[in-house]
């Protein structure tokens, strides 16, 4: 099979109508649209619009919001960088930060930083330089002979 061979299967595609060219051809005049009114104006615009009842966006309550100050790291379980030290993509003797995850193919990009997180367990004996931990995964890469550097004094400020 050649690219040139390629075809839609047969009824997959149907031609489209030909709209607006007089009165004989049975599409002419109003081209299908009816009569007058807004829907057979151009630019017409009426989503969820129910005929002067209160619409559904307006009868449901609205709830929660944003929150313009939330962080989103990415989470990251000590089990998967001992796995990326075992396959030779993480240098053990190198502080592993957000960066360093990012070359070793750990996390996909770094957006606010890293949370360090303790399911599965880790051998090697790693610096960490991340945005979060939770206090198993420090007692964890601790245990290791590792330590976790955390921006605490930023957030004491």
């Amino acid at each position: 099979m050649k690219l040139n061979d390629l075809r839609d299967k047969d009824g997959a595609t149907k031609a489209r109508k030909r709209l607006g060219r007089g009165i004989g051809s049975g599409s002419g005049k109003t081209a299908g649209r009816g009569v007058k009114g807004q829907k057979a104006r151009s630019g017409v615009a009426i989503n969820g619009f129910e005929g002067g009842q209160m619409p559904l966006y307006r009868r449901l309550p609205k709830r929660g919001f944003k929150n313009p100050f939330s962080k989103d790291f990415n989470t990251v379980s000590v089990a998967r960088v001992q796995a990326a030290v075992d396959a030779k993509k993480l240098d053990p003797k190198e502080t592993v930060t957000a960066e360093a995850l990012v070359k070793a193919g750990v996390i996909r990009r770094a957006r606010d930083g890293v949370r360090l997180l303790g399911d599965g367990d880790i051998k090697s004996k790693l610096s960490f330089d991340v945005a979060g931990a939770s206090k198993t995964a420090i007692e964890k890469v601790e245990k290791a002979g590792g330590s976790v550097k955390l921006p605490e004094a930023a957030a004491a400020e």
